[in-house]
């Protein structure tokens, strides 16, 4: 049976202009909804901002030696070694490890379907477009339903694994004479290997330990695994262990809740190692930056495609002859780009004249600008090309 199947279905240009005319819908959904996404993002990024510079201005650092009831509900920072009252225990396999978290990843070698399209432009506005689908044997997590390959036979995958991947966590974790919150001890992501041995293999269940054997520190089912084959499966550990948190949230009892400000955030921080409010606050500002800028690319990109589609049944027109077709779809691409760059940064300040009023003036006046600009380079283009088809031709 072949791992690579190829299919050639083409589509006539009739049926690409009423596909374009659909997708002129769409792409006005993706314009609309790209704008209130770009302007609710600035104003969460100023109202986290206020709140994060009100929280730093609220803090009070505590040491974590002892619980000082009258800092309750107040919002501190302390900092101190983590414990755990007990070990946490894998309750299948009974691994165990002296940590805040322990995590059993469990992988399958089983089939993988790739997919790949590729369209050609043909004369007279049609398109061929050529799918290959492609079946390869890799470690995945959990198991890939092959039912829904578009070729299955041949690549069926066995049943899903008797284990999955969980995370066990610890009953009670400590810094100091505080308690972490289940929420706190969630923000605890940095895992390191956890290898396992020949003394943990006979910890396992009568079942699992005759069909498991240890193989590069995880435990292994299968004849070889150099060589792995399909319905092969291979457990990993690992664990989150740090030795030193810094946390900042309101003290509640002994332990944590977050802090609301007048903005409406919600400040309830952690980071592993022995790091001042200051600091912590910096972190926090600096994922506001990123999530802003992320977030500001994600509306950008929809206005892009939104605007793109809008005119794309143009482009399918002129696609008669593929040549005229790519051209003016770079070219609706370039005004496209341009186009969402601008209406951005227009939408961006609008947003920040709401909600930081002198910069967000500033940025309007930009973006008039830019927007004159463009259009000012259109009309003398147009001209140009007018001026070049109106001249005499001199014989």
């Amino acid at each position: 049976m072949p791992d690579s199947f190829t299919s050639t279905t083409s589509t006539s240009w009739g049926g690409n202009i009423l596909g374009s005319i659909k997708s002129v819908f769409f792409g006005f959904i993706l314009f609309v909804a790209s704008v209130p996404l770009l302007f609710w993002n600035e104003g969460r990024a100023v109202r986290t901002s206020k709140g994060l510079t009100e929280g730093l201005g609220a803090v009070v650092s505590v040491p974590s030696d002892s619980v000082d009831a009258g800092k309750e509900g107040k919002l501190i920072h302390t900092s101190g070694a983590v414990k755990t009252d007990a070990p946490v225990v894998d309750d299948q396999l009974a691994v165990q490890a002296t940590a805040v978290k322990l995590i059993r990843n469990v992988d399958m070698f089983q089939w993988k379907e790739h997919e790949k399209s590729e369209s050609r432009k043909k004369i007279g506005g049609g398109t061929e477009t050529v799918t290959t689908w492609e079946y390869k044997k890799e470690w995945a997590n959990g198991r890939i339903d092959s039912s829904n390959f578009k070729h299955p036979e041949g690549h069926e995958n066995p049943e899903a694994p008797p284990f999955e991947t969980k995370t066990f966590v610890a009953n009670k974790v400590t810094v100091g004479a505080f308690t972490m919150s289940s929420e706190q001890i969630g923000q605890l992501t940095n895992a390191t290997s956890l290898p396992v041995d020949a003394a943990a293999l006979e910890q396992l269940p009568a079942d699992a330990k005759d069909r498991f054997k240890v193989s590069g520190g995880n435990f292994y089912a299968g004849d070889d695994p150099a060589t792995p084959k399909v319905g092969d499966v291979r457990i990993s550990f690992q664990v989150i262990n740090p030795a030193t948190v810094s946390l900042v949230g309101v003290q509640s009892g002994q332990t944590f809740v977050p802090y609301s400000t007048s903005t409406g955030t919600s400040i309830l921080l952690v980071e592993e190692g022995n790091l001042t409010a200051q600091q912590m606050f910096k972190k926090a500002q600096d994922a506001n930056t990123l999530l802003t800028w992320l977030i500001r690319g994600g509306g950008f990109f929809l206005m892009f495609i939104g605007i793109f589609m809008l005119f794309r049944p143009i482009v399918v027109f002129a696609d008669v002859l593929p040549i005229f077709g790519t051209m003016l779809g770079a070219g609706i691409g370039l005004f496209a780009f341009l186009g969402a760059a601008i209406l951005s940064f227009l939408t961006i300040a609008l947003a920040w004249v709401f909600y930081r009023p002198m910069i967000g003036i500033t940025m309007i006046v930009l973006a008039i600008g830019a927007l004159y600009w463009l259009v000012s380079v259109g009309k003398k283009k147009k001209a140009a090309r007018a001026a070049m088809v109106a001249a005499p031709v001199s014989v």
